[in-house]
């Protein structure tokens, strides 16, 4: 019979034997498959413990003896077994002895080899782990430090801060240490300034020693303690735990720490290392020499400074990668697309303004005398950003102010207000193209009569605007000023992770009300049915009693209340004030806005229930609590409104938020709205619900009730399985919903549809067909196309390739075929159509069929065309010897890969399937590398063998069988001079989320920097080109945030 509960146990004939046995109708019984990455260490790991179990059973006295034969045998039958390995080398001495040390006699200082060996070896030794909590029993975590340091090669060593009386006590074993040329490194911060400088002092002033000082106390983040001893025979060991260098947390204190050992644990040894290595290279982290000691002595008493223009006196602010992403993003707006007039979307407290100034910059180094207005409509917003542009830029005298009559002196780099503009627009002397860059903070005013006289007398080079808010209740549209698309968004969760908002606590609470029957009208419930379904005394009811059970204090909240109309939002603050809660109601119009935020804040009401989400009354950076009490089926809209709670406030230790979940329609989007909670990750929303959500940004939570989590995922599976008869009702019920063409790009928005999701089984083409929109259809052509479609072109990203698609279909699927990447290109496109070579005479007669069908060829372009508008980064030429057509930073298909560098022909297709692929006739090399090798679960031993290291390094893995001295080790080590190309591609995962086979991003031509290990070799490459920012989260594993 087993014990209930979880397990990870290898199938064997006893557990199988068992489970025969088993009643299935009593037990659920879950297994699963062994991954291909991981078999090797849970066979390992299995054998391990048997094998232990066999020696112990033999205890005769010449055990020791029998034991090494039971060893050897099993060695040799692995010989016997596996032919590529010599493993005779490792067969076991029959006198049973441990080598414990060997080291040099000529010219040692070794008088007595015994004593000495137990001075240098901890008490603990080199293989077991120990967990040391600062008791009077056992060993001192400081005597065996002392050991660590006199028996280690190499040291690392990364904590918070460093006390002189901790350094003291190691004093003469660090001097000892670094003197015989051994080196130490140190990572520290000026956190709390808890750091001594004259700690920081001794340590730099120690021979091969270097110490890294983080100086970012605003957002410190480094809390590690850890120690990592290597010692060049292989015995590394390590201390993970919460003691900082100090007196206290080294010998009296309290303090618990784990010591790790290579031998029993190598893989938390591994990813210790690689991820100081990481930390080393990451610019935050900045060398402490002597010049620096004003700098660090500053920053240790200031650590609580605000003022970041103080700040900006001896820190260069450098863009986080999610804001290098958003720069990324606008520079492909306008070199790709040629859109020159930019919205960027964020919630307030994220860095909108460094963002700009960060764009400005950018554009000021290629345009030296390029004029900057920065347009806001209050003075303290004005005065925060002049300092931010001051603070980037490095100039301490740039912009001038023009509000609340102060007058500047020249309107070369302007910061003014809405106001002061308007009133001063027509007696202006500067012409038309005098500013060359343009930003419009909290553009969503761009609507109101005082922002258009401004955008009417100026013709910038760039328009920039700024909003937390771009959709607007008063059904202003403030695209039509930004090219009809938001430029770039500064998502939540990237927010959320570098602390830039509140974390929030999110429950989905299940609400009695059915919405299946609502109006659904342009992507929304009609309101007035939605406000009447809403507005009944059992919801009021059923919304109070949550509140009791949710929230701490109802009595002791500032809470938003989010309502479908302004009749609603008075029902229900009228319910709140009748049970006795402190409730008002604010809507659009409202004179007493001002006076009502007095009240919140001063908790005079707790509830304040609000229509208008444009409303900057409510702009409170105390709000605690939010009350989702409709769906929201805008995305955008939805979390606009959540950010009104996730700004920072004193004692605001997180923002509640209780979403009231009803049986939506099938068109609401819950998949979105949990995405854009979550990010982006490679498992689907479904899989992230049923697993209680385990890639939730940094302090953040999600409850989801029965029933709430029930709908949801009702919901989502219906959306998921969009059926034919499905998409065909909707194409037939479209003009009932809008009045826009027939258009896929039209009918995807209108009804919250992927691509993905629309090209499951048919063409659009034939489905309009089905549903009697188009009259005459031919099927020739059609499951290749929709193949290409939902197997390559979805997952394919690059401008290039879709202009040639676009090009190629303009001239009616005729190329040149002279030239070479032309023809590269032409049959990339003929394998995402068909799996087979040779089905045509040639390869022009095979691209001119795909183009036969006319009808088809339409709906082809139509998709290309959505996924060329939809690149949002910019692609560089991968400078080879030689053509081909792949660019450095885009996204491709294995095939098309293997067809760009002509290793696919027409004639003949390559079966490679391989990590490495050698192209010997072109001297070049292609890496493919898969950052998460398993599918099914977080896999800590193989997730670090290839990550990047910083923006320009990447640490790869070879393969298994690679030695540095082998002809392919050299290879590596020699291609510079050997003139040979590395090209690496990467990719996220084996499938995405929808369960694909996931495309690779070229991250151009690599070059050797270094390596270590045999069998496999772990080699560090340099990239022509940094890491793109969309991909920094999952290829810089162990990165700082």
């Amino acid at each position: 019979m087993f014990e209930l509960g979880l397990y990870e146990q290898l199938l064997n004939k006893l557990v199988s034997e068992k489970i025969n046995t088993t009643n299935i109708d009593n037990f659920f019984i879950q297994t699963s498959q062994i991954e291909k990455a991981e078999a090797s260490t849970i066979l390992t790991n299995y054998c391990t413990k048997i094998i232990k179990f066999a020696l112990d059973l033999i205890n005769s006295e010449d055990s020791i003896q029998k034991q090494i034969e039971l060893i050897n045998k099993i060695i040799l039958i692995l010989e016997n077994e596996i032919q590529k390995q010599d493993f005779t080398q490792n067969l076991v001495d029959l006198n049973g002895n441990l080598l414990k040390a060997v080291l040099p006699k000529i010219d040692s200082n070794i008088v007595n080899f015994d004593n000495y060996i137990k001075e240098i070896t901890p008490y603990t030794g080199l293989t077991q782990s120990e967990l040391f909590t600062g008791s009077n029993a056992g060993v001192s975590l400081e005597s065996e430090i002392k050991k660590e340091i006199l028996s280690s090669d190499k040291i690392y060593l990364l904590v918070s801060f460093i006390k002189w009386s901790g350094i003291r006590i190691f004093e003469k074993e660090l001097r000892e240490f670094t003197n015989q040329g051994k080196k130490l490194k140190i990572i520290t911060t000026s956190y709390m300034g808890a750091t001594d400088l004259k700690a920081v002092e001794f340590l730099a002033s120690l021979p091969n020693t270097e110490i890294k000082v983080s100086y970012n106390t605003a957002n410190e983040r480094l809390h590690a303690k850890s120690y990592l001893f290597f010692r060049n025979t292989g015995f590394h060991t390590g201390y993970i735990g919460s003691s900082n260098i100090s007196k206290s947390a080294l010998t009296s204190g309290l303090e618990w720490n784990l010591k790790v050992t290579t031998a029993e644990i190598s893989h938390i040894i591994k990813k210790f290392e690689k991820t100081f290595e990481t930390y080393w290279e990451d610019k935050e982290f900045e060398l402490f020499t002597g010049e620096q000691k004003e700098k660090l002595q500053i920053a240790l008493k200031n650590d609580s400074i605000e003022n970041q223009n103080k700040f900006s006196t001896f820190f260069d602010i450098r863009p986080f990668h999610y804001q290098k992403e958003i720069l990324e993003e606008l520079q492909a707006q306008r070199d790709i697309h040629n859109r020159f007039k930019n919205l960027v979307v964020a919630a307030t407290g994220t860095g909108k303004t460094v963002i700009s100034a960060f764009d400005y910059k950018r554009f000021k180094n290629q345009n030296q005398n390029a004029k900057l207005l920065f347009v806001a409509h209050r003075k303290e917003i004005l005065m925060q950003a002049r300092d931010t542009f001051q603070s980037i830029l490095r100039d301490n005298n740039f912009g001038e102010l023009w509000v609340d009559g102060i007058e500047p002196t020249s309107f070369e780099y302007l910061f003014a207000s809405v106001q002061t503009l308007q009133n001063n627009i027509e007696s202006l002397q500067l012409s038309q193209n005098y500013f060359d860059f343009i930003i419009i903070d909290e553009v969503h005013h761009i609507a109101a009569k005082s922002y258009r006289p401004i955008l009417e007398k100026f013709a910038p080079k760039i328009l920039l605007g700024l909003t937390a808010t771009p959709e607007r209740m008063d059904n202003e549209n403030i695209l039509n000023d930004f090219c009809d698309v938001i430029a770039a968004e500064i998502r939540l969760p990237e927010a959320l992770n570098r602390k830039l908002l509140c974390p929030f606590q999110y429950f989905g609470i299940s609400d009695n009300i059915n919405l299946q029957n609502i109006k659904w009208q342009n992507g929304k419930y009609q309101v007035t049915e939605l406000a009447d379904a809403l507005s009944t005394q059992q919801r009021v009811g059923d919304i109070l009693q949550k509140c009791e059970e949710y929230l701490t204090d109802i009595n002791d909240v500032i809470a938003l209340g989010f309502c479908v109309s302004q009749e609603h939002a008075q029902f229900m603050s009228e319910n709140f004030c009748k049970a006795g809660l402190k409730a008002d109601y604010l809507i659009s119009g409202n004179k007493n806005r001002n006076e009502l935020k007095y009240k919140l804040l001063s908790k005079e009401i707790n509830y304040l229930f609000v229509v208008d989400i444009f409303n900057e009354g409510v702009d409170i950076p105390e709000i605690d609590t939010i009350l989702f009490l409709r769906p929201t089926e805008s995305l955008t809209v939805f979390l606009q409104q959540l950010g009104r709670g996730l700004r920072f406030a004193d004692n605001k230790e997180c923002l509640t938020v209780l979403d009231f979940v009803g049986n939506a329609r099938d068109e609401y989007d819950f998949e979105g709205k949990f995405r854009g909670l979550i990010g982006k990750t490679s498992t689907s929303i479904k899989d992230e619900i049923e697993n209680e959500f385990p890639h939730l940004p940094l302090g953040c939570s999600i409850i989801l009730e029965k029933k709430a989590k029930e709908h949801i995922l009702h919901n989502i599976k219906k959306a998921t399985v969009l059926g034919k008869r499905k998409l065909i009702n909707k194409i037939q019920n479209y003009h009932s919903y809008t009045n826009l063409p027939l258009t896929i790009k039209n009918f995807t928005k209108v009804n919250h549809i992927s691509l993905d999701k629309l090209y499951k089984n048919d063409s659009f083409t034939k489905l309009c067909y089905e549903a009697n929109i188009v009259k005459d259809f031919n099927e020739a052509n059609e499951k290749e196309l929709v193949r290409a479609i939902t197997k390559k072109l979805l997952l394919t990203k690059s401008y290039k390739y879709f202009q040639f698609i676009l090009t190629l279909i303009q001239n009616d699927f005729k190329f040149n075929s002279n030239n070479k990447e032309e023809q590269l290109m032409a049959l990339m496109l003929y394998y995402d159509f068909f799996q087979e070579p040779n089905q045509f005479d040639n390869l022009e007669t095979g691209i001119k069929y795909i183009g036969e069908n006319k009808l088809l060829a339409i709906e082809l372009k139509e998709v290309v065309e959505i996924l060329s508008e939809k690149i949002n980064y910019i692609e560089y030429d991968l400078n080879l010897p030689f053509k081909a057509p792949i660019k450095v930073h885009s996204r491709y298909t294995r095939e098309q890969i293997l067809a760009g560098f002509g290793v696919h022909s027409f004639d003949k297709k390559s079966s490679s399937r391989e990590g490495v692929l050698d192209i010997k006739e072109k001297n070049t090399e292609l890496l493919f590398v898969t950052l998460e090798k398993t599918e099914e679960k977080y896999s800590p031993t193989t997730m670090y063998d290839d990550y990047a290291i910083n923006e320009n390094l990447f640490h790869w893995q070879s393969q298994n069988s690679t030695k540095p001295e082998s002809p392919k080790g050299q290879s590596y080590i020699k291609h510079k001079e050997n003139e040979k190309n590395i090209v690496l591609f990467v990719r996220e995962s084996n499938h995405d989320e929808n369960k694909n086979v996931m495309t690779y991003v070229c991250l151009g031509k690599v070059f050797y920097k270094s390596h270590y290990g045999s069998q496999p070799m772990s080699i560090t490459w340099e990239l022509e080109y940094e890491i793109p920012p969309f991909l920094w989260k999952n290829i810089a594993k162990m990165s700082v945030g």
